[in-house]
């Protein structure tokens, strides 16, 4: 049976034993993982693990957009926001700079579709601008991730990326961009290799896609 927007197995906040069965594999395979009530304990703990100045990028995530996050990295000031910089550079000019500040900021920011209880991130992608960064080239990733997200394994992801995340993205996209979305990207963490790179903070609550 083909899973739609409206299961509410992509939707429901993810049970306690899933969200612990997770972090536990997630640390096995080298991630950073924490475990925080909701946005808003999320929000505090961004903060705490960044450095003021430190140049940033944060990747689109309607997560983010609702916690605050995205505001506090792009318009506070407080950091060096890599999408401020890059507003105002010509595209046509300078892609190339653009996409090197887009891969190794000191830090990237973001969500992803799903998380496995077998210790992997799904993330999902139109353009792949925040791809690189995750996959290795940012010196950190720190991941917030609703507890909606978590499933058992990654077929259950991909069906997730598919049925549940594109038509929300499709619909978000119209009205942002005025074009449809589409995972023409597909990232897939099964490990990070250098301890302390990658951090999931996994809420107890859902939020976003």
């Amino acid at each position: 049976m083909t899973t739609s927007v409206q299961d509410t197995s992509f939707t429901d906040a993810a049970s306690a034993q899933c969200l612990e069965r997770a972090a536990a594999a997630l640390t096995a395979h080298g991630f950073t993982v924490e475990i925080l009530d909701d946005a808003v304990a999320a929000r505090t703990r961004v903060k705490e693990l960044i450095p003021e100045g430190a140049t940033v990028f944060t990747g689109a995530s309607e997560t983010l957009r609702l916690s605050g996050i995205d505001d506090d990295l792009n318009g506070s000031g407080r950091y060096d926001s890599v999408k401020a910089r890059t507003r105002t550079m010509d595209r046509a000019t300078q892609l190339a700079e653009i996409w090197r500040m887009l891969a190794c900021p000191d830090v990237i920011v973001g969500s992803v579709a799903a998380v496995t209880e077998t210790g992997s991130l799904v993330a999902a992608s139109a353009s792949g601008s925040q791809l690189a960064g995750y996959s290795g080239a940012a010196a950190r990733a720190i991941w917030i991730v609703g507890a909606q997200k978590v499933v058992p394994d990654l077929g259950t992801a991909l069906r997730r990326v598919e049925d549940h995340c594109l038509p929300l993205e499709d619909e978000r996209a119209l009205k942002v961009y005025g074009q449809p979305s589409a995972v023409n990207r597909l990232l897939i963490l099964n490990a990070e290799p250098h301890p302390g790179r990658g951090t999931v903070l996994l809420l107890r609550e859902a939020i976003g896609f």
